[in-house]
């Protein structure tokens, strides 16, 4: 067989060619919907590839992101990549104090930003030593004045322009480095996980697979997961790859504007978190709209509550489940449906659709107890979850010493879960977050879904908070929807039969908002802080 390099260029080289005329429709900053195509996209990756050049940077340099999904970010993705760089996506929801240090352990050389993220920048100035210059991603009839204290601005478009639309390619180790990204910092100071050209490509065909995303060229997909969150779940590679179009939504994440997005482009796919669907879901409920053209939606990034599955697949959206990391690509579970479930009642679906899913091929899981053995697959018995596979992190980057890889070979997620025959994992809590009541344990991503299919409930977490007797049990905080209210024996009611008695939470708070992590999961430890830390007497 001929040796041929697995390289993130080779994608979008390939759509360009067979796939030339498919749109890129991109919602931008500056307001106006903009168009190109996979073969201009191709030309314009190029110019850019040979700016980077011509501003100095060379192999291994790292350039970051500031930005949201749009075709800048989706031309410096691949310009980065053929050129030899690494692509630094920065999360602009962490803390500023959090962003400065990522930039500075990157050693990012250029930072490319949105002009909607230059505010950010200014709140760090005096704070990047490593960059040299700030590529701003607009045209010149938007460029602001320079900032005092940033390193000088670079218009974006003003760069591509004098730079000819081709490239020479180099020829690159498909185990170089093409993209970096950093967690979300929930356990600590965010850490980096270097991904390479080939693991990146074998994700992207992984993740299309019809078990899995189900695209092809006839799709259109939209990914609402950012650009800046695991590299929008490899949607910005998986679709090339097939020939999709891709529509970029931009800034704009609200109900209204994403459901105008899927019916004028077509969408037939679409992918994002908990927390942006449910919103999307709530204004088409009160507008009366359904939705559309789009067929299939995959949600991850935390637990997809049952009652968000049935909203959707009673509009005839058919839901995937998936879990990742950013350390594992990110996909590597997905709740796609055997041949033998074909029978299966409406609950006995939704119930498989409701865990996190099953193992792509190439990723293997272990379930392992306190005693470090396997726990047996019966869907009852619960450890923790390690993972290997082609597109998981060995070590993170410039970190060698890791506790979640101190078991050779594998990976701890940091996830308590159950698997059953077929690999369906069902996540019980993060190890830091289960709650432990008389020697027994109570899951918190139980008791949320639980809770937020009551009317009354738009959010919940279930945290633990200390008790004399037992040690800990469940408290839940709530938000409530608009104009709604809720006692303490209505949500208890709620919950009777549907968990046993001993894990019902005591008493409920309610809360105007909950605070979130920079991906839009719920941030327990804060939550822990704010409302449980003292025991009941």
């Amino acid at each position: 067989m001929m040796d041929v390099p697995l390289l993130v260029p080779s994608l979008l080289r390939h759509a360009a060619e067979f796939h030339a005329d498919t749109e890129i429709v991109s919602r931008t900053v500056e307001g106006p919907i903009h168009r190109t195509t996979y073969a201009e996209t191709h030309a314009r990756v190029q110019r850019l590839a040979n700016a980077l050049v011509a501003l100095g940077l060379g192999a291994g340099d790292r350039v970051g992101t500031l930005a949201w999904n749009g075709y800048r970010h989706l031309e410096i993705y691949y310009a980065t990549a053929g050129a030899g760089m690494v692509c630094h996506t920065i999360n602009p929801r962490l803390f500023p104090e959090q962003i400065a240090g990522i930039i500075d352990h990157a050693e990012d050389s250029i930072l490319c930003a949105d002009l909607t993220f230059l505010p950010l920048l200014q709140g760090l100035a005096g704070r990047l030593g490593t960059v040299r210059a700030i590529v701003v991603m607009t045209d010149a009839a938007h460029m602001p004045p320079q900032a005092e204290g940033l390193p000088p601005f670079l218009c974006y478009e003003a760069l591509l322009a004098g730079q000819p639309a081709e490239f020479d390619w180099p020829a690159l180790d498909e185990n170089e480095a093409c993209g970096l990204c950093y967690t979300s910092g929930t356990t600590g100071a965010p850490k980096g996980v270097l991904y390479s050209h080939r693991a990146t490509v074998l994700h992207a065909m992984a993740s299309a697979m019809p078990d899995v995303f189900a695209i092809g060229a006839a799709s259109v997909v939209m990914p609402v997961v950012p650009m800046f969150h695991v590299n929008a779940w490899g949607i910005p590679y998986a679709a090339p790859m097939v020939g999709a179009k891709l529509v970029l939504p931009g800034p704009k994440l609200d109900g209204a504007s994403l459901h105008a997005l899927i019916t004028a482009e077509g969408v037939t796919f679409s992918a994002g978190v908990p927390t942006v669907w449910m919103a999307m879901l709530d204004w088409m409920a009160a507008n009366g709209r359904d939705a559309g053209p789009m067929k299939r939606v995959a949600i991850g990034g935390s637990a997809c509550p049952a009652v968000m599955i049935e909203r959707f697949e009673a509009m005839g959206v058919s839901v995937l489940h998936a879990w990742g990391m950013t350390e594992t690509s990110p996909i590597g579970l997905a709740a796609s449906p055997k041949a033998k479930h074909q029978g299966a009642t409406p609950a006995q679906r939704l119930a498989l659709a409701s865990k996190q899913g099953r193992p792509l091929y190439g990723m293997e899981f272990r379930v392992v107890g306190a005693d470090g053995q396997d726990v047996p697959r019966d869907g009852t018995a619960f450890g923790r979850m390690l993972v290997r596979g082609p597109w998981v992190a060995a070590a993170y980057h410039a970190a060698p010493d890791s506790p979640a890889h101190a078991t050779p070979g594998w990976f701890d997620t940091g996830d308590v879960v159950t698997m059953d025959a077929d690999g369906y994992v069902a996540i019980v809590d993060r190890t830091k977050d289960v709650i432990k009541s008389g020697g027994e344990w109570i899951s918190s991503i139980e008791l949320e879904n639980i809770a937020v299919a009551h009317p009354a409930v738009q959010e919940a977490a279930a945290v633990a908070r200390p008790d004399p007797k037992w040690g800990e049990r469940p408290l839940l905080v709530v938000v409530l929807r608009p104009g709604a209210s809720l006692t303490n024996e209505e949500m208890r009611a709620h919950f009777e039969g549907r968990v046993a008695r001993w894990c019902i939470p005591d008493q409920i708070r309610i809360v105007e908002e909950l605070p979130h992590t920079a991906t839009g999961k719920l941030l327990k430890s804060r939550i822990r802080q704010l409302y449980a830390q003292t025991a009941d007497v």
